[in-house]
């Protein structure tokens, strides 16, 4: 009984993981990385415009950064969050 509680309860903390979204607003190059279609080049640019123009006021305000277009932030949108 112990073991399946145990198991249970991994199981929901790696569901929980995995449904949790990237704050483009604080996240690390490292962070942004694990988003699909994010590779360093694109997290850097995400920081980089960050550093510059402030918060992102919303997830489609990511087609601001150069090199991140509508059909990207159109497939990632699931995946990250302003924070709000």
């Amino acid at each position: 009984m112990k073991k399946i509680s145990l198991t249970l309860i991994l199981l929901l903390f790696l569901a929980t993981a995995a449904l949790a979204k990237v704050n483009i607003n604080t996240a690390t190059v490292k962070e942004l990385q694990a988003i699909r279609g994010i590779g360093q080049t694109k997290a850097e640019a995400i920081i980089k415009y960050r550093k510059k123009e402030g918060p992102f006021k919303s997830v489609k305000d990511l087609v601001k950064v150069k090199g991140i277009g509508e059909k990207t932030v159109e497939k990632i949108k699931g995946e990250i969050t302003v924070g709000k």
